[in-house]
């Protein structure tokens, strides 16, 4: 048993990997990251800033549409955590901004974690509240994470089929502008033909 629960515990480090990234952010300059989130997931952050006297520091999450999903501003602390649902398919925004106070422009070095689906769930909690054993608990982990695995192939699917279905619609498109093209064509050159025709006829060049 103990063997089991160590082999599913590899397997889901391994296929669980949360996304790390570590910049540098110049004095009054903001940077800023997009995530794409897929619908009904709960996205979690943590952010850790360099110590910087008298400076502070803002994070900003938005989608697509401008809506705020996380703001907060001039904080003096050097760590954080957010959290918030995806309530449908969309790209995020993750803005991080450094304060400087007047006379200072130095950078500092911002570090941000990004969890989303399996990853973001507290399984400690789920396992206190629902008096899980630890195999048990990696079970329930791995479930979700097949899950979220058959979910993420269904998405590409549809993406696929949507790609699909714009691919063919624009080939049958220029298809029909490439026959009215040609019509065009003809038809312009049969009108040269007779109007060259009958101006030669008008100066009496050919019967």
């Amino acid at each position: 048993m103990v063997h089991f629960s160590s082999t599913i515990g590899l397997l889901l480090s391994m296929a669980i990997m949360a996304s790390g990234l570590r910049f540098n952010v110049p004095a009054n300059q903001k940077r800023c990251l997009k995530e794409e989130i897929h619908k009904n997931l709960v996205v979690t952050g943590e952010y850790e800033i360099s110590e910087g006297i008298g400076y502070t520091s803002s994070v900003h999450v938005t989608d697509t549409r401008g809506h705020t999903l996380y703001k907060r501003e001039q904080f003096g602390d050097l760590k954080g955590k957010f959290a918030f649902t995806a309530d449908e398919y969309d790209i995020f925004e993750i803005c991080l901004t450094n304060h400087a106070p007047a006379g200072q422009n130095s950078q500092r070095e911002f570090s941000l974690v990004m969890k989303h689906g399996v990853e973001a769930k507290n399984y400690d909690d789920i396992a206190k509240a629902e008096q899980l054993k630890p195999l048990e608990v990696e079970l329930r982990r791995l479930e979700d994470l097949s899950d979220a695995i058959v979910k993420d192939f269904a998405f590409m699917r549809q993406r696929e089929e949507e790609m699909r279905n714009t691919n063919e619609s624009t080939n049958s498109r220029v298809l029909y502008l490439s026959i009215f093209s040609m019509l065009c064509l003809l038809g312009l050159a049969a009108w040269q033909v007779l109007f060259l025709r009958s101006y030669f006829k008008a100066k009496k060049l050919i019967d």
